[in-house]
């Protein structure tokens, strides 16, 4: 079954294709077919790819279906290559990627761009399929502008709405930043190495570079501007809740199967890099520090329930960061795989509850729908105890494995980590209990149909039990980390870390003993609110350190200054063609004279040289 390999990414291409061009034509059904069934295929066929591959020893395979383009001795092959790591993705982007588009089958099925969702949702699936089998950084990059352009289409999809098209354009512009970082790094290590192919790069990376020499070292910190970008990380993070602008399943696709993981993945798949780089490996621990404190600061401010989401998977980025910068490899792909499910869960129990409660966006305006909504009420229970790590949930395996690998390489970094799933705790519960307990504003009343329902009980149970689908990834990456952390006071207070926050969102949001509306009523706490509500000022920041200048240079520059050099260019062959033709008079005798005069100049040069 290895052998069709080159089908997984092809279906949901297919598909694209099929709506693009015929789409508007079909029934809705046979939409939903189409965009489903693509994507289901390829589910269908990674499932049995996946089964053959752990069953044979975990060894990596590579498929080369053709030449792509070749210039001398450059040859860049459409090549797949298949090993652990790339098939913990597949089963990621495939299996929770199906489950989005079932969901969407019946969320979106009373919108007139019916076809056209299903298009843009396919090629983004099929531009991260590319992205994580490419066995050379060409084809890798392909599939990586292919997820910018479809998250392009996809958040921008309602674009009559003016701020819709502007949550697209600032998500489009600022992952550029980071491809911009990317490429060039591409060229670097390409230049100094001679070759695309991944696997032949890291060989040589680690066999011909010295370890924090300057070009691993300048490499890594460029692949690392790709990653942060596409991964929502700080500085390049507040396009993220901007995101949201786009249909409720977008978000679930982009947050917890595709986009935003494919920074975690780039560097995990070049992890032979950032070990030779050791500062910038480091550098990777600190942002991903910083990004999840920041992120979870904002999470407890917002009032819009997939900002709030929005912001957490910003933070639980930072812990994947976190962990690929103290070497912690497979842990980090780990809480990718748990964050995938139960961030979906979040996702689309949002997106039930927006679709029922009068696509409501503000928690404040619901409340009590724990009996309206019983499966959204329990979808958001099992999630936010993953989110926040509870025990037995398949959040608290990766998460705690994450911190205890982060504790043996630096206590700072993880007391931070444990401030920040108490953080966790706190925004995920405060969300639970505004929305589902307390008094109902209004009756619920639509109800979901088996193609939203049945979505939210998979990806429950996941949830529950996705801790156990760990699949060995021990041939991708260097075992760094074998002690035995066992049952001790660090494991003790990173269990209790996530039932602090717990704690604090009952006391706050739960049993009403403290009054939140007084302790934000208060002027600088009231200040800090706003300030984490606009995420850090990062915005401000960039409006006015890059925008505005960048707006008072263009109206200073409204004539176009390069454009001014060639008008001047322009003008000057138009006079020397006027002085020229006023030198053609058709007078034989003028001619002559000037024959003669440039003949005399000629010879005087000659004479007195």
């Amino acid at each position: 079954m290895i052998e069709l390999l080159g089908w997984v990414p092809l279906f949901p291409f297919l598909g694209f294709l099929i709506l693009v061009l015929t789409g508007e034509r079909f029934s809705n059904p046979l939409i939903a077919w189409v965009g489903v069934g693509s994507v289901a295929v390829s589910a269908l066929l990674v499932a049995l790819i996946g089964a053959e591959f752990l069953n044979g020893g975990l060894q990596p395979y590579r498929l080369i279906l053709g030449s792509w383009m070749e210039v001398d001795d450059l040859s860049i092959p459409f090549g797949f290559y298949v090993d652990a790591l790339s098939v913990t993705m597949l089963f990621v982007v495939t299996g929770v990627g199906f489950l989005i588009h079932v969901y969407s089958a019946g969320f979106m099925e009373d919108d007139p761009g019916y076809a056209r969702f299903f298009a843009y949702m396919n090629l983004f699936m099929s531009a991260m399929l590319v992205l994580v089998l490419a066995d050379n950084l060409v084809l890798l990059y392909l599939g990586w502008e292919g997820v910018g352009l479809g998250s392009y289409l996809l958040i921008g999809f309602w674009y009559e709405d003016p701020g819709n098209g502007y949550a697209a354009r600032k998500a489009f512009v600022m992952t550029r930043i980071g491809d911009t970082a990317l490429l060039i790094g591409l060229f670097l290590l390409f230049a100094q190495l001679h070759t695309f192919d991944i696997q032949l790069l890291m060989l040589r990376v680690t066999s011909q570079w010295t370890s924090g020499s300057l070009l691993p070292v300048a490499a890594a910190a460029l692949l690392l501007g790709g990653a942060l970008g596409k991964s929502a990380q700080l500085p390049l993070q507040s396009w993220l809740p901007d995101a949201m602008a786009g249909p409720t399943p977008v978000s679930a696709l982009i947050h917890a199967a595709t986009m935003v993981t494919a920074g975690v993945y780039l560097i995990a798949r070049t992890h032979a890099l950032f070990i030779m780089a050791p500062s910038i490996q480091f550098v990777v621990a600190v942002v991903g520090i910083l990004t999840l404190l920041m992120a979870g600061c904002s999470a407890i401010a917002q009032t819009n329930i997939k900002r709030i989401l929005a912001y957490s998977t910003i933070s639980q980025i930072g812990y994947m960061f976190l962990a690929l910068g103290v070497g912690a490899w497979s842990e980090a792909i780990f809480h990718l795989l748990t964050h995938s499910f139960f961030k979906a869960l979040l996702f689309l129990a949002a997106g039930a509850v927006i679709f029922c409660f009068h696509h409501e966006h503000n928690i404040f305006k619901m409340g009590g729908l724990r009996r309206a909504m019983p499966l959204a009420f329990w979808s958001f229970m099992i999630g936010s105890a993953a989110l926040s790590a509870l025990p037995f949930t398949s959040g608290f395996y990766s998460k705690h494995e994450i911190l205890a690998a982060v504790y043996s390489v630096s206590p700072g970094l993880w007391a931070a980590g444990c401030l920040g799933a108490i953080i966790t705790g706190i925004y995920s519960f405060r969300l639970v209990f505004v929305v589902f307990f307390g008094v109902q504003p209004q009756a619920v009343e639509n109800s979901l149909g088996w193609r939203m329902s049945l979505p939210l009980i998979l990806l429950g149970i996941l949830t529950l039990l996705g801790g156990m689908l760990r699949i060995p990834l021990d041939s991708v990456f260097p075992v760094l980390f074998n002690q035995d952390h066992g049952f001790s006071l660090v494991s003790v207070i990173t269990i209790a870390a996530p039932f602090i926050g717990l704690l604090i969102a009952i006391l706050f949001y739960l049993e009403g003993g403290f009054p939140v509306h007084r302790l934000v009523g208060s002027g600088r706490v009231n200040q800090m609110r706003i300030f984490f509500v606009n995420g850090w000022g990062m915005d401000t920041l960039y409006d006015t350190l890059v925008i505005r200048p960048f707006k008072t240079i263009v109206k200073l520059n409204k004539n176009d200054a390069v454009d001014g050099i060639y008008a001047a260019i322009a003008l000057l062959s138009r006079r020397g063609h006027s002085m020229l033709s006023a030198s053609q008079t058709g007078r034989i005798r003028w001619y002559a004279s000037s024959i003669a005069l440039g003949t005399a100049i000629i010879i005087a040069i000659g004479w007195l040289s």
